[in-house]
């Protein structure tokens, strides 16, 4: 796999026919990436992971908790968590998208 070439709306469109929050559109080994999407007043359910992960808020807002660090997050917020970190979107207020991407590849 050279090149992916990849459209927001298809994909969300394919991670609610699926009907799970999370959709995955790349994986190599070094990494992947994908769409989770949390609705207002959700809850994120999701652990630590075993890799390194980026978060990149496309819309909505919410609070978001990592280790001791907690802030609020909206639009255009960029978030690392380090491998093995405990951490959780909550006080969702407007629908939450965001692009995630995991290195290595999540496992």
């Amino acid at each position: 796999m050279k090149t992916v070439f990849a459209s927001l709306p298809e994909i969300d469109e394919q991670r609610v026919e699926s009907g799970k929050p999370y959709r995955e559109f790349l994986r190599v080994p070094a990494m992947s990436a994908g769409l989770y999407v949390l609705p207002a007043g959700g809850t994120d359910h999701q652990k630590p992971h075993r890799e390194d992960e980026i978060y990149y808020v496309i819309r909505g807002r919410a609070r978001f908790k990592a280790g001791s660090e907690d802030r609020e997050v909206s639009a255009g917020s960029v978030i690392f968590v380090a491998a093995q970190v405990g951490h959780r979107f909550y006080d969702i207020e407007e629908e939450l998208a965001m692009l995630v991407f995991f290195a290595p590849a999540e496992t």
